[in-house]
């Protein structure tokens, strides 16, 4: 299994970035965000990457098929690398 060593360490690097977050949440109400806005900007980041996700399936489905990599589908589908 996981050491605890190891462990230990994901629970330090978790709360590192827990704090991370918290400050950036801090500096954006501070620039006159609103909690509401937020909240709905990370609904609709979720949504995004979901869908990004299923996309990123469907495109693997069909390299598969055709016996080609992703990336060569791209092109094809004017996406860009970074998409």
């Amino acid at each position: 299994g996981v050491s605890e060593a190891a462990l230990r360490c994901e629970i330090e690097e978790l709360k590192r970035k827990d704090l991370a977050l918290d400050q950036e949440i801090a500096q954006l109400l501070s620039e006159g965000y609103s909690l509401e806005e937020l909240e709905k900007h990370i609904s609709l980041l979720h949504e995004y990457n979901e869908i990004k996700d299923a996309g990123q399936m469907l495109l693997g489905k069909l390299a598969v098929i055709r016996g080609v990599t992703t990336k060569q589908l791209y092109p094809e589908y004017d996406l860009e690398l970074s998409d």
